[in-house]
């Protein structure tokens, strides 16, 4: 179980990072000083950034081995909100757009895979799965029993 789970948080560090990298590469050639005063016709740019910036945060944590079913969840909904993010906003040209970047293909498949491993780590990280909630159980047993066992002996 344990190399499951290293195998799929090593895919996952990957995707996020990946993608991260994909959409910055995209990102900052079209970020300019003047989109700054000018009304923006492609809000992209400025959505991406701090979407890479977020996917390679939780890239670290999880890379870090923290083992939090909410990180896994911030993870794969950031890389599910990109991929759906793509044709609803190309619309009905998404195919066309997509088949037109390279750059948007690999971030697509990148992001579809990173989705699969975060959701197999929220499923690999659920507190019973590792035995955790049993050890708490157990430990609240083993209290009450030596406050019991206090009583007793008065």
């Amino acid at each position: 179980m344990q190399r499951v789970e290293r195998a799929v948080r090593i895919v996952a560090v990957q995707a996020a990072l990946l993608t991260a990298a994909l959409h910055l590469l995209w990102a900052v050639p079209r970020l300019s000083p003047a989109m700054l005063t000018e009304s923006v016709a492609d809000s992209r740019p400025f959505l991406f950034v701090p979407a890479a910036v977020l996917l390679i945060a939780v890239g670290v944590a999880v890379f870090r081995g923290y083992r939090y079913r909410r990180l896994s969840t911030l993870g794969g909904g950031t890389l599910a909100a990109l991929l759906v993010g793509y044709p609803l906003y190309h619309g009905e040209s998404a195919a066309d757009a997509l088949a037109s970047e390279p750059l948007a293909l690999a971030a697509v498949v990148v992001e579809a895979v990173g989705i699969v491993a975060f959701a197999g780590l929220y499923y690999l990280h659920h507190p019973d799965r590792l035995g955790l909630a049993t050890a708490d159980a157990d430990a609240a047993l083993t209290a009450g029993d030596d406050d019991d066992g206090d009583a007793s002996n008065d």
